[in-house]
C-alpha cells in the first residue's frame, strides 16, 4: 500500500499549483474581457462555444453555465465544425474558441471559416501570441505557468483556468442582465435546487393533515390529535385565532410534572404565541426560521387563518435540507 502522507502531499501540491494559477488569472483581466462581455450583451444571437480535446469538455461546461444563467449558448466541437457542424453558427451569433496553445490544426482551419461571416470571435487561450489570439476580435488570456501534472503535459491547471474564466464571463453577464433567483428557478425546476427556488410552504402544508384542538380540549383529546395527525404537534385555537401550540415534547414534560393529568386542558400545557409562517413564502424560508429558532415545526398561516403544519421532516423529504 502506498504511503498516505505521500499521497496527501501530492494532492496538496496539485491544489496549491492550481490555486496559484487561478489567483494569477485575475491579474490578466483587461478591457478585452469587458469588451467581450459587452459584445455578447449587444448580440441578438447566441453564444457558440467551441474547442478541441480537453478544451472541448470545458467548452461544453461553459455552455451549460451560460444557458442556466440566462445567456443562450450552444456547444460546437471544433473537429466536427470543419466536417459539417459549421452550420450551427447563425449570422448574429458570437463565437468563443477555447485553446490552450491557440494553434492546433483544427483551430487554424476553423477560424478563417468563422471570419468569413459577420460573427465576432472571442479567443480564450493561454498564448496571446498564437494564431487564434491574433485573429480574434477579443482575447481572454488564460495563461498558466505550468500544469499541475508533474510532466507538465496533462491539461490540468490550464483547463481549470479556462473553466474559471468561463464562470467569470457567465457571472458578469448574469449580474449585468439582472438575472434574479426567480429567473434562475425557471431554468432549474428539477431537483433540490429547483425546489429551493419555487416550492412554497403551501405546497407542503396542503399535503399534511391539519392538527387542531380548541383551547379547552382535555389532555386526552390533545394526545389523540397529535398521535392521529402524525406531525408531533397540534395547533391550539380559540375561535378562528391561533393561541398556542402543543408538541409531543410538551406532552412528555406534562407527564413528568403531573402525577394526575385528569382535568388538564390544552390551555394548561400549550406554548403561547407559537412561531408561524405565511404559507405564501418559499419553503426554504421555513427551513431557515426553524434553524434560527431551533424548532422542528411551524404553523402555516394565510393572513391570520390557520392552514396547517410544516415539519422539518417535510423539508428533508423534499430534499431542501
Amino acid at each position: 500500500m502506498n504511503d498516505s502522507k505521500a499521497i496527501l502531499a501530492i494532492a496538496k501540491k496539485t491544489i496549491e499549483t492550481e490555486s496559484a494559477s487561478i489567483n494569477h488569472l485575475g491579474t490578466l483581466l483587461n478591457e478585452q474581457f469587458s469588451d467581450a462581455v459587452n459584445c455578447i450583451l449587444e448580440s441578438k444571437g447566441r453564444v457558440i462555444v467551441s474547442g478541441i480535446g480537453k478544451s472541448a469538455i470545458i467548452a461544453s461546461k461553459i455552455v451549460a453555465t451560460l444557458n442556466s444563467t440566462g445567456t443562450p449558448a450552444i456547444f460546437m466541437h471544433a473537429g466536427d465544425a470543419i466536417h459539417g457542424d459549421l452550420g450551427t453558427i447563425q449570422e448574429e451569433d458570437v463565437v468563443i474558441c477555447i485553446s490552450k496553445s491557440g494553434s492546433t490544426p483544427e483551430i487554424k482551419m476553423l477560424v478563417p471559416l468563422i471570419k468569413r461571416g459577420t460573427n465576432k470571435l472571442i479567443a480564450m487561450t493561454g498564448n496571446i501570441e498564437s494564431y487564434l489570439a491574433k485573429e480574434a476580435h477579443f482575447v481572454l488570456n488564460t495563461y498558466v505557468a505550468k500544469e499541475a501534472c508533474p510532466n507538465n503535459l496533462a491539461p490540468t491547471t490550464s483547463t481549470t483556468a479556462q473553466l474559471v474564466m468561463g464562470d467569470a464571463l457567465a457571472i458578469c453577464l448574469l449580474k449585468i442582465k439582472g438575472f434574479s433567483s426567480k429567473d434562475f428557478a425557471k431554468y432549474h425546476p428539477g431537483g433540490s435546487l429547483g425546489k429551493r427556488l419555487y416550492l412554497r410552504v403551501s405546497d407542503i402544508v396542503g399535503t399534511n393533515q391539519k392538527p387542531q384542538v380548541p383551547i379547552d380540549a382535555d389532555v386526552k383529546k390533545v394526545i389523540v390529535e397529535i398521535s392521529e395527525k402524525m406531525l408531533g404537534v397540534t395547533a391550539v385555537t380559540e375561535g378562528d385565532d391561533i393561541v398556542g401550540i402543543v408538541t409531543d415534547g410538551d406532552i412528555r414534560r406534562m407527564l413528568n410534572k403531573y402525577d394526575n393529568i385528569s382535568g388538564l386542558t390544552a390551555r394548561d400545557i400549550m406554548t403561547s404565541n407559537p412561531k408561524t409562517i405565511s404559507v405564501n413564502v418559499l419553503a426554504i424560508e421555513a427551513l431557515e426560521l426553524m434553524q434560527e429558532k431551533g424548532i422542528s415545526q411551524l404553523l402555516g398561516v394565510d393572513g391570520k387563518k390557520y392552514m396547517g403544519v410544516v415539519h422539518l421532516h417535510n423539508l428533508i423529504n423534499e430534499g431542501i435540507l
